[in-house]
């Protein structure tokens, strides 16, 4: 059963469409995926806006711990599909490359392999949902980056494409890690780690575009093509063409 408990709710702010991005054969139109960070903590006014915009599926990429403090909040009041997807077992791995541009792009890599399956099943969501699905994690920098890559890949998206929509969260990361801080301090802090110590602050600092071309390069190193191990772990043609048909614009 969920636990939750009493968090001081806000509005996202790294929430962004993708619509616009350039992939193979046109731009992802808007309307089709939404990226975020934390929506189980929004107010109840920003979920009923997202819904009314035309959002049907939220996918989950936080791991079960998360969940478990702060539920799905406000949009499970809506006709909203919920989708859990996991794409780390602890928030603790995430700090297992350190807080840097190069630790968090080697952890990217660890998502794709390790992850691959779920990463496959967010893909098919999308390419099936008939309304927006919009995706988040904590921050909607990290997981979300990585799934974000993965679709736009999918799409057709050129490196370029992939790294600066990853990049546009950099703006973003002073009132992320003011919205964050309370949660994610509090569940570091349960896992004897001291977000100070650990150099969180890092993140802050030079260019995130980074992580995202490291990922991009060691997953081309070690299987040649970025998505190999999402095709491995079931992604398919058919699937890849129906997210085709759905995310292009007219």
């Amino acid at each position: 059963m969920t636990t939750t408990t009493d968090i001081a709710l806000s509005a996202p702010v790294n929430l962004r469409d993708l619509g616009g991005i350039p992939v193979d054969g046109g731009s992802v139109r808007e309307g089709f995926a939404v990226r975020a960070d934390d929506l189980s903590t929004i107010t109840a006014e920003d979920a009923s806006a997202l819904v009314e915009a035309g959002l049907t599926a939220v996918i989950d990429l936080r791991s079960p711990a998360e969940v478990r403090v702060t539920g799905r909040g406000p949009l499970a009041a809506h006709p909203v599909g919920y989708h859990h997807l996991p794409l780390i077992a602890s928030v603790g791995d995430s700090v297992a490359g350190g807080f840097t541009h190069e630790g968090m792009g080697e952890m990217y890599v660890r998502m794709v392999e390790d992850a691959a399956p779920q990463l496959v099943t967010a893909l098919a969501v999308m390419a099936h949902t008939t309304g927006a699905t919009a995706f988040h994690c904590a921050a909607g920098r990290d997981r979300t980056g990585v799934l974000a890559a993965t679709l736009l890949l999918a799409l057709g998206a050129d490196d370029d494409a992939v790294v600066a929509d990853y990049g546009r969260t950099a703006a973003n990361m002073p009132a992320v890690m003011a919205r964050t801080r309370p949660l994610m301090g509090a569940m570091l802090a349960a896992l004897d780690l001291d977000p100070d110590v650990l150099g969180t602050a890092n993140l802050l600092e030079g260019s995130m575009e980074v992580s995202m071309r490291l990922m991009l390069a060691r997953l081309r190193e070690r299987h040649g093509d970025p998505l190999t191990p999402l095709r491995d772990a079931g992604l398919g043609a058919e699937t890849t063409a129906r997210l085709r048909a759905r995310a292009l614009a007219a």
